[in-house]
């Protein structure tokens, strides 16, 4: 990642200096974002209400959270209740996200994003992208599924919701607390305190400014047991690489997440950071030696299975305690049945 990257980084979330000549432009965000809002409240703007629920999960910050695990173990836990989910996403990265589009296990990741590709293949639910969420919400509520899961929708408000679930980040936190671009937040911290359940990817950090809503967070953790071969040759233990130098490529919102991942492992690594949902290529991760190339399962649908030994991704789960899980489930599950008449 460049300079540019590595500066804003550090006035987002290590309270760098000069950070203030962005205020201005995050004056200018705020307002245009109160507009938005308002004129949603007023009537100005439509909120369209498909005719199955909605349940939205999404964050107020720019980059990774964990969003996409928390999609697919929220689509496997309805699935497992009775429910049939389908999801639909802005599809970015992707060069057809500007009209509706079915996603399967075998889609191009360069034509429909490569989160949809990894959301088809996890949760073996449909999936369909578009960036006007609310038609392709229309598209899958159309006989075939009985709860929509909107990836990466909280500020997607043409689309009406029953349920809202926002992601956020334990180690980085809301930063430094301002909206973009001057800090991470896409909305003001107390959007939290709209949303149904916040979510918390890790350990909260410490702060003594954390709202009710952070502390009252619900704490998931994303875990990592094997490395599979992009060629589906192989799977190995993660524990197996412990002492081995790998190369290791991420283009997601959160690089170092997954390079401290494998070094808890005890794996050296070498990082390749790459910007989120960058369409990589083979020519891209070959580093010119014969060590293994690590990356995760969102870059590795980029690159698919012809390639050789030495390329690998880390799946990754969500894992909640059950004594947080099941009254989650549960809490969902009796909204979307009250809210649409129950079954």
């Amino acid at each position: 990642m460049g300079a540019p990257y590595r500066w804003i980084h550090r006035v987002w979330y290590e309270g760098g200096g000069f950070g203030w000549v962005l205020l201005p432009l995050s004056g200018v965000y705020a307002l245009v974002s109160a507009l938005r809002r308002f004129l949603y409240r007023a009537g100005v703007f439509r909120t369209h209400n498909a005719s199955v629920p909605v349940i939205v999960i999404g964050n107020i910050t720019a980059g990774g959270t964990g969003k996409t695990p928390a999609v697919i173990w929220l689509a496997k836990a309805l699935k497992d209740r009775g429910f049939s989910p389908g999801i639909v996403s802005r599809g970015y990265g992707g060069r057809k996200s500007n009209a509706p589009m079915r996603v399967e296990a075998d889609s191009a990741a360069d034509v429909v994003g490569d989160e949809p590709v990894l959301l088809a293949r996890r949760s073996d639910c449909p999936v369909v992208v578009d960036a006007n969420r609310t038609r392709a919400a229309v598209i899958l509520a159309d006989g075939e599924v009985d709860v929509i899961i909107a990836d990466d929708g909280l500020q997607h408000y043409r689309l009406g919701r029953d349920y809202e679930i926002c992601v956020i980040d334990g180690a980085r936190g809301l930063g430094n607390r301002r909206l973009l671009p001057a800090g991470p937040l896409r909305e003001s911290p107390e959007r939290l305190t709209r949303v149904d359940q916040l979510l918390v990817n890790g350990p909260m950090q410490a702060s003594d400014n954390l709202s009710v809503a952070e502390q009252n967070a619900l704490e998931f953790e994303l875990v990592a047991t094997d490395a599979c071969r992009l060629n589906g040759s192989l799977v190995r233990p993660l524990e197996r690489f412990a002492g081995s130098a790998v190369h290791a490529v991420a283009g997601i919102g959160n690089p170092p997440r997954f390079f401290d991942m494998l070094r808890g492992q005890g794996i050296q690594v070498v990082e390749h950071a790459f910007p989120d949902h960058a369409l990589l290529t083979t020519k891209d991760v070959e580093f010119g030696d014969d060590f293994p190339v690590f990356m995760t399962e969102k870059d590795a649908v980029k690159l698919g299975p012809g390639v050789n030994d030495k390329f690998w991704y880390i799946p990754v789960t969500l894992t909640m305690d059950p004594a947080l899980a099941l009254p989650l489930i549960r809490q969902i599950e009796s909204r979307l049945r009250a809210g649409r008449g129950g079954t």
